[in-house]
C-alpha cells in the first residue's frame, strides 16, 4: 500500500479518515507505560476508536525483545485478531519498531497506523518501513522492512516531551541536514536547543522528513543511496549497545556522538572542510555534552562495529561526507582509523 505521511493540522479527523482507509475488523493501539498515560487519555475517547483493544508494554528500549513480541502477538491473538484488523502504534521509535514488526508478521502481516509520539520517532523510527527488534544485545538485529498504512505526525506530542527527548530526536534532524544542503544544516546548528521554538522546530521537522522520504522511495531497500541516513550509525549503534549493559543513553545522543566520530573521519578521508566540522561538533558538545568511555572501551565497540549489518566481510563500513549535502556510502575504515576517530571524540 505504500506510506501515506500526513505532517497533520487536524489530527483527530485525519485519525478517523486513515483509520477509515485500512481494513479494520478489530482495532488494537499499541501503547507503552508513557505514551498510555500521556498520550492514549488524550484521544482515547474519538468515536473512530471507542473500539479499540489496548495493548501495553514496558517503556525504554529495553523492552524491544522477543519476549515484548511475543506478548503483543498473543494480545491479538486473545483479542480475537484476524488477517483484517488493524493495529495502531501509538508512541516513540521502540513502540513503532516493535508494533510494527508485530504486524507485519502476525497472520503474515495486518495493517498498521503510526502515530510517533517523539520527535525521534517522527523524524526517524516511523517513517520508511524499518520494522524489528534487538536480539542478543544487539540494536535492530531481526525486523523485516514493512510500510505503516500510514504515518499521522502530529507536533502537538512534542509538549509531552522532557528536552532531552526533544534533543535525541533532533540528532537525527541534524543529520539529515548534513546530507542535505547548507542551508538546512545552517538552520540546524544555528537554532537554539536551550529554549526550542515548537513552532519553528514543527516547521524544520517537515523539512527532515521530506529529506528522509526522498530518500526512501527511491531506495526503499537500503541497496545504495538509502545508506546516506546511516551517517553517524556506525558509530552510534556501536555506543548504544556499549552503554546498553552500562548506563544506557537514548538513540540520538549515540547518534550525535558517532556524527563527531564520523565527520572527524570524513575530514581525514574525504576532505569535509574542517570549518564545518568545528561548527557541527562544536553544537554537539554543547547540547549533548560528552561520552565516558576510555580506551579500555576500544575492543568492546570494534567488535560492534563489526557486527553492523551494513558491513560486508570482515571491513567496518561507514557513511562519510565529502562536504555537506556530498555524501560518501561503503566506505571502509580501519580498526586503527576507528581509534583515531574515538580519540577525537573523547578530546572534547
Amino acid at each position: 500500500m505504500g506510506q501515506n505521511i500526513i505532517i497533520s493540522k487536524q489530527f483527530k479527523s485525519e485519525l478517523a479518515t486513515a483509520i477509515s482507509e485500512c481494513e479494520n475488523d478489530k482495532t488494537f493501539v499499541l501503547v507503552d507505560e508513557t505514551t498510555r498515560e500521556k498520550c492514549w487519555e488524550l484521544i482515547k475517547d474519538e468515536f473512530c476508536l471507542k473500539q479499540a483493544q489496548v495493548i501495553s508494554i514496558g517503556t525504554t528500549d529495553g523492552n524491544k525483545t522477543l519476549d515484548t513480541l511475543a506478548y503483543v502477538w498473543q494480545a491479538l491473538q486473545q483479542g480475537g485478531a484476524t488477517r483484517h484488523s488493524l493495529l495502531i502504534n501509538l508512541g516513540g521509535g521502540m513502540v513503532t519498531d516493535l508494533g510494527g514488526f508485530a504486524a507485519s508478521t502476525f497472520k503474515r502481516g495486518i495493517n498498521f497506523i503510526n502515530i510517533p509520539t517523539t520527535l525521534l520517532a517522527m523524524v526517524d523510527a516511523s517513517v520508511g518501513g524499518k520494522t524489528g527488534i534487538n536480539f542478543s544485545g544487539l540494536k535492530n538485529e531481526i525486523g523485516v522492512f514493512s510500510d505503516a498504512g500510514f504515518v499521522l505526525l502530529n507536533t502537538e506530542w512534542l509538549r509531552t516531551l522532557d528536552a532531552e527527548n526533544i534533543r535525541s530526536g533532533y540528532a537525527e534532524m541534524l543529520k539529515h541536514g548534513l546530507i542535505a544542503d547548507e542551508e538546512m544544516w545552517a538552520e540546524l546548528v544555528g537554532f537554539n536547543l536551550a529554549q526550542p521554538d515548537l513552532q519553528q522546530l514543527a516547521a524544520m521537522l517537515g523539512k527532515s522528513v521530506r529529506v528522509k522520504e526522498r530518500i526512501v522511495e527511491e531506495d526503499p531497500h537500503e541497496k545504495g543511496l538509502r545508506k546516506a541516513l546511516n551517517l553517524g550509525h556506525t558509530f552510534g549503534h556501536a555506543f548504544e549497545s556499549w552503554s546498553m549493559k552500562r548506563n544506557p543513553v537514548l538513540h540520538g545522543y549515540a547518534v550525535a556522538f558517532g556524527l563527531i566520530a564520523e565527520l572527524y573521519l570524513s575530514v581525514v578521508k574525504t576532505g569535509f572542510p574542517i570549518e564545518r566540522m568545528r561548527q557541527t561538533v562544536g553544537f554537539i558538545r554543547e547540547y549533548y555534552g560528552s561520552l565516558r568511555i576510555t580506551c579500555n572501551d576500544y575492543p568492546d565497540l570494534i567488535d560492534f562495529m563489526h557486527h553492523d549489518k551494513k558491513n560486508r566481510g570482515d571491513e567496518i563500513n561507514v557513511t562519510l561526507l565529502g562536504a555537506v549535502g556530498d555524501v560518501r556510502i561503503d566506505q571502509s575504515v580501519s580498526e586503527e582509523e576507528v581509534k583515531e576517530a574515538l580519540d577525537f571524540m573523547r578530546e572534547g
